[in-house]
């Protein structure tokens, strides 16, 4: 049985995205006027590790940099929303197998499809799993949890779309195509 292993490169892609999410998380966001929620660049960047990285660097880019930026800028992680972060890295990272953005190309169809993706998973996300275990795990009020979620989701869906859409599109223009004459030095 073969037993799959992290690259060097998948590794340090972890810790310098970890960190990187953690600082837009705390300095590129703008408060939305609902506690405790904000408009928050860092998913932008998350959507682009996971595509280029793949799943598992996205589910521990999300669930790292989270937990790092409430701890060292709220004292403690809120593991509610620690978790759906790692949840919305990995399934973002999936769409990777079907989008592969080293070719070179980011079609429109793979914008459609990468959009769509994000959307249902961060549905998911932010409006059933963030909030539920916000209820279970620290008793707080179903209608405060779930006004933040939907807030917290579709502001997240909206960045994504945009930022995401737009770093991946930078991203796949820096490789070679696929039958291109250049080769990647």
């Amino acid at each position: 049985m073969k037993r799959s292993q992290l690259s060097i490169k998948t590794i340090v892609a972890i810790g310098i995205g970890s960190a990187v999410f953690a600082i837009l998380g705390r300095f590129a966001v703008i408060p939305t006027g609902v506690p405790n929620t904000n408009f928050d660049t860092s998913y932008g960047f998350l959507a682009l590790m996971a595509i280029v990285f793949g799943p598992i660097a996205g589910g521990l880019i999300g669930l790292i940099g989270h937990a790092l930026k409430d701890a060292i800028f709220y004292g403690t992680p809120w593991w509610s929303w620690v978790v759906v972060s790692g949840i919305v890295g990995f399934l973002i990272g999936l769409a990777s197998k079907k989008i592969n953005i080293e070719a070179g190309r980011f079609s429109v169809k793979n914008i459609i499809l990468f959009n769509v993706i994000q959307i249902v998973v961060q549905a998911i996300g932010w409006f059933v799993i963030a909030p539920s275990l916000d209820i279970f795990i620290y008793a707080e009020p179903a209608n405060k949890v779930y006004l933040q979620g939907l807030v917290a989701g579709g502001l997240n869906m909206a960045v994504v779309a945009v930022l995401g859409t737009l770093l991946l599109s930078i991203y796949a223009k820096s490789r070679s195509q696929s039958g291109s004459l250049t080769k990647d030095v």
